[in-house]
């Protein structure tokens, strides 16, 4: 069941929006050359607890994996597609990327979002990566209109990349947001016949976050059950916002 939210609840949304996106531009602002994943992790969680808000990912229970998240943050860096894990060894360094994802629960409602960062001067390749990764969400955002169906975000993300030489990645998707962190309907970056195709309307609130790899799409997950990396080794990108459905258009929740 898709869950439509009133005004008043796209505001405290809102609230959990701009407190990640706060957080997300400290992140981007730390991470450089020489600084830990964990540090990143330490100041986020701080920012976080000061807020008087809650971590989204932090406790949260995943059967593939066994057990509950143990950080406020995903740090996932180069191959790495999505939820890696903070770690005191892992040092940034000059032309890696990493992808740093992370969700508050604020007043009872949940705002998520998810930028990658270049660290210090990266490949002409790598830029591209982001650059697509980046419009390809930009140009799904624009998709997030009443009378529009699912699939018009969706295949948007899909066609942007394909056409710039990159591949989007097919097992892990986005998803709504409310009152829980991942509520219907999905929201695969591709088209997939298969699942529904519900036309959008207002009070919805769609998590859209392309996950785009250098190489090719097949991702694998690391022994340690939770970092899912590119098979090929190649590096991967991932931006996310949280828009919801209004009268007027996109309303993206995730930024000023």
């Amino acid at each position: 069941m898709i869950v439509r939210k009133t005004a008043s609840e796209l505001e405290k949304m809102r609230q959990a929006g701009l407190l990640v996106w706060r957080i997300l531009q400290k992140m981007k602002e730390m991470a450089a050359p020489g600084i830990t994943t964990l540090e990143l992790e330490t100041a986020a969680e701080k920012m976080i607890s000061d807020a008087g808000a809650k971590p989204a990912f932090k406790g949260y229970y995943v059967p593939a994996a066994g057990e509950a998240f143990k950080f406020v943050l995903c740090t996932s860096v180069n191959s790495e597609i999505v939820h890696g894990m903070p770690n005191a060894k892992r040092v940034l360094k000059q032309g890696d990327i990493v992808s740093i994802d992370t969700g508050v629960k604020l007043d009872g409602y949940y705002g998520d979002s998810a930028i990658t960062v270049p660290i210090g001067e990266v490949s002409e390749q790598t830029k591209k990566l982001l650059r697509v990764t980046q419009e390809s969400l930009e140009l799904a955002i624009d998709q997030v209109r009443a009378g529009n169906r699912l699939f018009d975000v969706c295949g948007t993300v899909e066609r942007h990349v394909k056409s710039n030489g990159f591949s989007v990645v097919r097992e892990y998707v986005g998803h709504g947001i409310g009152t829980q962190l991942h509520e219907e309907p999905q929201v695969p970056n591709y088209v997939d016949r298969k699942n529904e195709n519900p036309r959008l309307k207002e009070g919805m609130v769609l998590a859209v976050e392309p996950m785009v790899n250098a190489g090719r799409p097949e991702a694998k997950v690391l022994k340690d059950r939770w970092t899912a990396v590119t098979s090929d080794g190649s590096n991967s990108a991932h931006f996310e916002h949280c828009i919801a459905v209004t009268e007027n258009g996109p309303w993206v929740l995730t930024r000023p």
